[in-house]
Order: structure tokens, then C-alpha cells, then sequence
């Protein structure tokens, strides 16, 4: 069903598609004005009355006589990309929390009620086998537990999150700095895509056709902390783009994690330097969905009395039947990844089916 919007969100989408009014000065012209319609309308020398400067306020006077609303909304509509105003109802609740939430958002996908559950997870785009393994645990484990996972499509640590959340059958949001008719970066075009295909989302506030410069990054971090309960860093180095959202995260008082690695490799100095200075060391999901005391999709009380959910965990509690495994062992016998076969011994132990007795050593109970 084509998606009716009203007249105020339409002047508002063409306001802020003008790249010289960031967030905060879009929200002071609307209170001056009260209506977007009445900004898009204004004389420009009304602009530079209450102090907008001559040169900004011209080439705003430039850009709305060349912008066709009309053909924008057209083309949005080819391109299957909707608007949400700062004013709907079904704007994320998460993202209202921060002062300089984006006025619009434009999205390819779609937004569920349970992403108010989401956790953000970044780290560095030189990501090592150590990180792939930790962003798959987590991403994976997460996703059983209907956790949504944003992140920002980033090569790395990110992309290998959200890939393992599609892999685990979850839900899984990106947030661009570019244009949504302009996936970046180019080489995760496809994951992108899959994204979109899988139910997930991806998300930006830049107009079409946007391309990101470097400051862009910075500015959407803050959307990638302001949507998730919490954000967890697996890997960084010193001089990391990671830090843009964990300063975001912590401006709005959000609970930032950091898995810890190896103190010889320069992946892990910027993790290790968090945990030094107040992030929570995180070694598993059960410490993130405590700390978050996150309210999981499945009723813990009827999940602990239930029988294994498919042919997969009945093959790995029945392996445990006669003697505890070790997680290599399970992992060789159910012929799956450690990532997956890992995850659901997670789900596993939640359910009150096995234990981890120490040392990646598992028993049924």
C-alpha cells in the first residue's frame, strides 16, 4: 500500500535535503517559523533578518527553486525508500533520546517495534581472525536471542557482524553516511542488499545521491549509538573511527562494552585502552543481556521446559548423552561453524539443556 505523506513531512524531507541546515538549526528555523512548509516558502531576506548568513541563505533561495518535491517523492517511491519525520509515531524511540536526532530519516527496509532492543556492533575495518571469530560469537548469539544488530556496513568487524546476524536468521540495521540510492562502501553493496532482502534495514539521514566525505562518519555514528541499548567494540586500533561511536555512545549515556585481545596486537590497544578508562570488559553475551537486563523475544520460563527446537540442537544434545564434549568436538560432529554450533550452546544452556562446565567444556543436564 503506497505510503500517503502529509504536507508538513514533504516540506520537511525538502528542507533537509538542503546540506547547509544541519539537525539543530533546522529545529531552531521551525520554531521560528512553525511550519516547514512556511520555511520553504520564506523570502530569503527574512532568512537573513533573523540572522542566517547572506551566502547561506542564497543558496538555500538557489536550491529550493530547482528542487521538484514532487519528482523527489517520485523517486523515492521507484527506488523503495521511505521518509520518517522526527514528528511520526513510528520514529525509533531510541533515537529521540539524543539532542541532535535527524529531523528525517530516509529507509530502505524495515523498522520493527523489537529494534528498540538493538545492540550496536563496531570495531576496526583490519580486522584479524581473532576479531572475525569474537564479531560472529556475539552477533550470532545475540541474534538468537532476538537481539536486533546495527552497525554501520563498514569493511571489518562490522560487515562480519551483520553477515553473521543474517547467517543466525536475525535482524540486522546499517546506517550509511551516503545516500540510500548510494550504498557505501561499494564493495558491501551486496550485503547491503541482502540486508533489505532479509527483513533488516538500512538507514540514513543524507538525502539521495549523497556521496559521504570523511565528516559524515563522525555525524552517523551518532545514529548507529543513538538506535542500540549499547554499543560493543571488538577490536580498535589507537587512531580508530570506532571511538566517533563510542563518544556518541557515551554523550547520550549509552553502556559501551569492549572485548578485551591480545596486548601485543595494535588491534586491540584502542579495546584495552576502554576497558582502562571505564568500558565494561565483556567476555560473553550472557555479561551484555544482564548488564542490559534486555528483555529477550522467547518467555525464558516456557523455553526452560522445552525439548530441542530442531534437528541441529537435538544432534548436539545427543552428542552429549554419554560424556561432556568440548566445543571443537561438537563443533566436528555437527559438521557447522564454532560461531553457529557456539551460539546455540548459548541458547542451549539458557534453556536449561547443557552446562559449561570450564574451559569451552559442555554437559547435559
Amino acid at each position: 500500500m503506497p505510503i500517503k505523506y502529509s504536507e508538513e513531512t514533504k516540506f520537511l524531507t525538502a528542507v533537509c535535503a538542503f546540506e547547509g541546515f544541519g539537525p539543530a538549526r533546522i529545529k531552531l528555523l521551525l520554531n521560528y517559523f512553525k511550519s516547514s512548509q512556511k520555511i520553504w516558502e520564506a523570502p530569503t531576506g527574512e532568512f537573513k533578518n533573523i540572522g542566517l548568513k547572506e551566502e547561506l541563505a542564497n543558496k538555500f533561495d538557489i536550491f529550493r527553486k530547482n528542487f521538484d518535491i514532487d519528482k523527489y517523492f517520485e523517486k523515492l517511491k521507484t527506488l523503495s525508500i521511505w521518509v520518517l519525520s522526527i514528528n511520526d509515531k513510528n520514529y525509533p524511540e531510541n533515537l529521540k533520546d539524543i539532542d541532535d536526532a535527524p529531523v528525517i530519516l530516509y529507509i530502505r527496509g524495515t523498522l520493527i517495534k523489537g529494534d528498540s532492543r538493538a545492540i550496536a556492533i563496531v570495531g576496526s575495518r583490519m580486522m584479524t581472525s581473532y576479531g572475525r571469530e569474537v564479531a560472529n560469537k556475539f552477533a550470532a548469539e545475540l541474534s538468537n536471542f532476538g537481539i536486533t544488530i546495527i552497525s554501520g556496513l563498514a569493511l571489518g568487524v562490522d560487515a562480519e557482524a551483520q553477515k553473521s546476524a543474517l547467517n543466525s536468521g536475525g535482524r540486522t540495521i546499517s546506517v550509511l553516511a551516503s545516500g540510500l540510492n548510494n550504498i557505501t562502501p561499494y564493495t558491501n553493496q551486496k550485503l547491503g542488499e541482502e540486508i533489505v532482502k532479509s527483513g533488516g534495514a538500512l538507514i540514513s539521514e543524507y538525502p539521495l545521491s549523497h556521496s559521504p566525505a570523511p565528516y559524515d562518519f563522525p555525524v552517523r555514528d551518532r545514529i548507529i549509538a543513538g538506535l542500540a541499548k549499547g554499543v560493543i567494540v571488538i577490536e580498535a586500533r589507537m587512531k580508530s573511527g570506532t571511538f566517533y561511536t563510542v563518544k556518541a555512545a557515551l554523550n547520550i549515556g549509552r553502556p559501551v562494552f569492549a572485548v578485551p585481545g591480545q596486548i601485543t596486537s595494535p588491534s586491540s590497544e584502542g579495546t584495552n585502552y576502554l576497558i582502562q578508562n571505564g568500558a565494561k570488559l565483556v567476555t560473553s553475551t550472557k555479561e551484555i543481556m544482564d548488564e542490559l537486563n534486555l528483555q529477550t523475544v522467547v518467555d525464558r520460563e516456557i523455553v526452560e521446559k522445552i525439548l530441542p527446537s530442531d534437528d541441529f540442537e537435538a544432534k548436539i544434545y545427543k552428542s552429549l548423552e554419554i560424556e561432556p564434549l568440548h566445543l571443537d568436538e561438537l563443533v566436528r560432529i555437527s559438521g557447522s561453524k564454532t560461531s553457529n554450533v557456539s551460539a546455540r550452546l548459548t541458547i542451549m544452556e539458557m534453556k536449561g539443556m547443557v552446562k559449561h562446565i570450564g574451559n569451552s567444556v559442555y554437559r547435559k543436564i
